[in-house]
């Protein structure tokens, strides 16, 4: 993807600046995600394989591992599934259900991060994966064993916060940057 590739969108999803196809979807939720969340930059929403898998099952992000912990009491759940998110109001609601959280998971969907930066919801949006990666695999080996409520929410503390999301993004920036200087056409 290069910078000629991205559109940029009004809040009724008219384009604005750029020359592509707008999904109905991505303007559904993301609009509707802004205009509930003006303190975010960046929304980040896909269906990986194990985000869409944990979010089909009964349960949120569980305090299993240190990495789960930047999650532990800060993100939402949506739990209604009406189809492919069209309508301006499950958007809405979506919206509602991130509340003032960095992570939503959209039950049998998939899920979404937000950040006060691009780099932050980018780095949220793969720890949620590999998180859920993790707990998935946890469950299939056993029984796994949780962190408890103060460990993880010490552990929220020092890794959960904007500045660690910025931070822990740099090194993939930096690999991105580098490898695909064109990026900036």
């Amino acid at each position: 993807m290069r910078q000629s590739d991205l559109v940029r969108v009004n809040h009724l999803g008219e384009v604005i600046e750029g020359d592509a196809i707008v999904n109905g979807a991505a303007v559904a939720i993301h609009c509707a995600v802004h205009a509930a969340r003006p303190d975010v930059v960046a929304a980040a929403h896909a269906h990986g394989p194990y985000g869409k898998t944990l979010s089909s099952l009964p349960m949120g992000v569980e305090p299993l591992t240190q990495d789960a912990c930047a999650f532990y009491g800060d993100h939402g759940v949506h739990e209604t599934y009406t189809g492919v998110v069209l309508d301006p109001e499950e958007g809405k609601r979506i919206g509602a259900a991130l509340g003032d959280y960095k992570a939503v998971i959209l039950r049998n969907h998939g899920m979404l991060t937000v950040g006060r930066s691009v780099e932050s919801a980018a780095w949220w949006f793969l720890t949620l994966e590999r998180t859920a990666q993790s707990q998935l695999m946890a469950y299939a080996a056993g029984t796994p064993i949780r962190i408890c409520h103060q460990d993880a929410l010490l552990t929220h503390e020092q890794i959960g916060g904007e500045k660690a999301g910025w931070f822990q993004f740099q090194p993939i920036w930096q690999v991105i940057s580098r490898s695909q200087p064109d990026i900036w056409d």
